[in-house]
């Protein structure tokens, strides 16, 4: 169920970005209503990263608009800044501070970003904590956690900058596949939260769970879009049949 569906959380608009003569991106274009779950997938190579990684501002893009809660990004740090405040993100790598506990990795930003106090951030790490379903590893550095545990606490801190847009970039490909249930459980219960999500992902069978609309990409372009039951039955590109022929068999 997509929520607010008449408010719009990012536009795409003509988006290309290019290293050379190499188009990494050709022409984006690409709504995501609010409350609206988006996965995205494609072979490696296809723009897939870059694309979500232009929507908060890590990759800078060289033609086109993309406009994020209403804020129409452009190069000027200010603006990338306020929209990095509603924007949350999970990489492939957890990329958690070693030195820092689980509740230290998770208040660092609230208290330093938002100017929250000590006290009500630590209030809020542990309610995201609970909320993916490990507050008892609050106390216990990266290290003594698995891989699962480790993007989970990821996931938390990103929480805890209180988001209206989640992007995740592949977030699973570095666990272990006994890992992988554990994190797209914990996406899966954002989605009925009824939370924005953009996710990069291979997990066929967690789009099918999830997503409101699918996004296929090759070559830097937007392919073809459909809900899960039409983008899985009945594929209209030719490319996206293959794609799917390949990894689904």
């Amino acid at each position: 169920m997509i929520e607010n569906a008449d408010h719009t959380a990012i536009t795409i608009h003509s988006m290309s970005k290019w290293f050379g003569t190499f188009r990494v991106l050709d022409g984006i274009d690409l709504t995501v209503r609010e409350g609206e779950r988006i996965v995205v997938c494609g072979p490696s190579g296809s723009g897939k990263s870059t694309m979500i990684r232009c929507i908060n501002g890590l990759e800078p893009f060289n033609e086109g608009r993309v406009v994020v809660n209403g804020i129409d990004l452009t190069s000027k740090a200010r603006v990338l800044n306020s929209v990095r405040r509603n924007v949350g993100m999970v990489f492939q790598q957890f990329n958690l501070f070693p030195h820092l506990t689980v509740l230290e990795n998770c208040t660092l930003a609230p208290r330093w970003v938002h100017k929250v106090s000590e006290r009500e951030a630590e209030r809020m790490a542990l309610h995201y904590l609970e909320k993916v379903r490990i507050p008892e590893q609050a106390d216990k550095y990266p290290r003594q956690l698995s891989g699962g545990q480790q993007q989970r606490v990821a996931i938390a801190r990103s929480l805890c900058v209180k988001p209206r847009i989640m992007l995740f970039d592949e977030p699973t490909s570095s666990l272990d596949p006994e890992m992988v249930k554990e994190v797209l459980d914990t996406m899966a219960d954002l989605a009925q939260d009824g939370m924005t999500i953009v996710c990069v992902t291979h997990e066929m069978g967690f789009a099918r769970r999830i997503a409101d609309r699918m996004v296929f990409m090759d070559r830097g372009r937007i392919v073809e879009e459909a809900p899960p039951s039409e983008f899985f039955s009945a594929p209209r590109h030719p490319r996206t049949q293959q794609f799917l022929e390949q990894i689904l068999n």
